[in-house]
């Protein structure tokens, strides 16, 4: 779908607890350095909880993991918020609508965009709009498909993926994947701004639905093989379709994939001949962050685009989803 989005204001926030390799090795959970960087390519991970809590109680209840956490979603929501209305020379009293959504909201009731708008002092229609780690890109596919006159001026696009709570951290498997992360966007479809979507498309087969999942008040799983296979397959499939949309040398659009591991990542590079100099990503420092890690990487790259610059986001998630954006840096 054509696209005419413009984000005025990007930010992330990553908790300051980091679970190095190290400290899993020392949980004795059966992993090591080696081990780690052979299958994942992930060397260190942020989280709201505490080094301590998860080593005593290796985070066996995700229910007593939020009353352990440094942070509440919406405070994390919020901190991932005020750097992009900063960005964006705006403030909360700008933005008419709040919409969030990723894999783990704190409260089944009220939606996780209430939350974050009451942090923020909001008052404004807020609700969520959720798939997975799919969410940031299903939230602006959505958000173009709207009549402009539909929408307020600004609204804002909060993900906010504090998944170390729902880790079990004497399964192996999944403690070396997963840190936490918040991110948020200011977009709008009635003023101008120097970034700009200019094409979104989604996908889904829900026949995989419970190939990788979280249960209400229980912990991460997946069959990590199957979800792998499609994780590669899917998105140097849906990269192909965003590249076709490309104004310029499509070889030189920049490519941000999910950020679920760098080794399925630098598969889809190879696939698709993405370059390593326009492979943009950061799962080696921070783990999978769910459906902030995509948007933490444009966030963090927020002032190294210059104007003729195009970006290709292709993320994948549980559902199983997919979805493609293509961003302009604009000359204005």
């Amino acid at each position: 779908m054509k696209a005419n989005l413009f984000v005025h204001g990007l930010g992330h926030f990553h908790p300051e607890n980091v679970i190095d390799n190290a400290f899993l090795t020392d949980l004795d959970i059966g992993t090591n350095e080696e081990w780690i960087l052979e299958r994942v390519g992930i060397r260190s991970r942020r989280s709201v909880l505490s080094l301590e809590y998860l080593r005593e109680t290796r985070n066996r209840s995700p229910q007593q993991a939020a009353k352990a956490s440094l942070y509440s979603n919406a405070q994390t929501g919020a901190l991932a918020a005020r750097m992009a209305l900063e960005r964006a020379g705006l403030g909360p009293g700008d933005i008419g609508m709040v919409i969030a959504g990723g894999c783990s909201p704190q409260f089944t009731a009220p939606a996780e965009a209430c939350t974050v708008a009451s942090e923020l002092g909001i008052s404004a229609p807020a609700f969520d709009v959720s798939s997975a780690c799919s969410s940031f890109a299903v939230q602006m596919h959505q958000l173009n498909a709207t009549r402009p006159e539909a929408l307020p001026d600004f609204v804002l696009v909060v993900n906010v993926e504090n998944n170390t709570r729902a880790v079990d951290y004497s399964d192996r498997r999944a403690a070396v994947l997963w840190g936490d992360a918040s991110t948020a966007a200011v977009v709008s479809l009635r003023h101008a701004a120097p970034m700009r979507l200019r094409y979104s498309c989604i996908g889904s087969d829900p026949r995989g639905w419970n190939t990788v999942a979280i249960p209400t008040g229980g912990h991460f799983y997946q069959n990590g093989s199957a979800v792998q296979g499609f994780a590669i397959r899917q998105t140097a499939a849906t990269l192909a379709e965003v590249r076709e949309h490309a104004q310029d040398d499509q070889e030189n659009l920049y490519f941000i994939g999910h950020q679920a591991n760098l080794l399925m990542l630098t598969a889809v590079c190879q696939r698709a001949g993405v370059r390593p100099d326009r492979h943009l990503c950061n799962v080696d420092e921070y783990g999978n962050c769910g459906a902030a890690g995509a948007p933490s990487v444009l966030s963090q790259s927020w002032d190294r685009f210059a104007p003729g610059d195009e970006i290709a986001m292709v993320v994948v998630g549980s559902g199983l989803t997919w979805a493609g954006l293509l961003f302009s840096k604009e000359r204005m």
